[in-house]
């Protein structure tokens, strides 16, 4: 089976390896394996390819990893394409209020390039929230742009927000501990002054 390309869709078997888009988002799932372990939700999965490097690498680490995505077609592929005995791939909406309830919750949570896609911030944001367990990790990634509800030059995104407002967007949440990186390229690495970074990178550990 063969995806249409939105533009959006990383899909590996239709890229060349040396495609940077695909390094950059191999980076960010490669940056998260340590964070990766117990019950675990890769939120906005795509095609898959990421949460079965995520589940290969972390085998003995996660007792389950669910991926989400609102596209049934998508999934169709994953399921099919990166098949692995500890994922289960389901579609739901990652803006529904009701998510945690239909999901429970997890360890840690993946969420990349989701975020800039999604209008109902808020909803979104809060879902994070919820669906975390006590003591649990958010990684979650989103690329750089003019502004909230500014127009951004990438058709399917809402908008894209500054660096400023990407670290003010879980100040409501009584997280214990929020650490930021920034990727140029395939470099992931905490804030350096004078780097031209595409994309942060939040690593939120909710309280015990």
């Amino acid at each position: 089976m063969k995806l249409e390309d939105t533009g959006e869709r990383i899909i590996p078997d239709e890229m060349k390896p040396s495609n940077m888009m695909l390094l950059e988002h191999m980076a960010r799932y490669q940056f998260a394996f340590p964070y990766v372990k117990g019950r675990v939700l890769d939120l906005a999965c795509g095609s898959g390819y990421g949460s079965v490097m995520a589940a290969r690498q972390s085998k003995r680490k996660i007792s389950e990893m669910v991926a989400v995505d609102f596209s049934e077609e998508v999934l169709t592929y994953a399921r099919g394409r990166y098949h692995h005995p500890m994922i289960t791939y389901t579609c739901h909406n990652a803006a529904d209020p009701l998510l945690p309830d239909k999901l429970s919750t997890f360890d840690c949570i993946l969420s990349f390039e989701t975020y800039e896609h999604i209008a109902e911030e808020d909803v979104f944001l809060d879902n994070l929230f919820r669906l975390l367990k006590p003591g649990g990790i958010l990684v979650l990634s989103t690329p750089f742009g003019e502004g909230r509800g500014k127009p951004s030059s990438e058709p399917f995104h809402v908008h894209q927000i500054t660096r400023d407002e990407f670290r003010g967007l879980f100040d409501k949440y009584p997280y214990a501990q929020k650490d930021f990186y920034y990727q140029s390229g395939v470099l992931v690495e905490p804030l350096r002054e004078g780097m031209n970074y595409q994309m942060g990178i939040a690593v939120c550990r909710k309280e015990d």
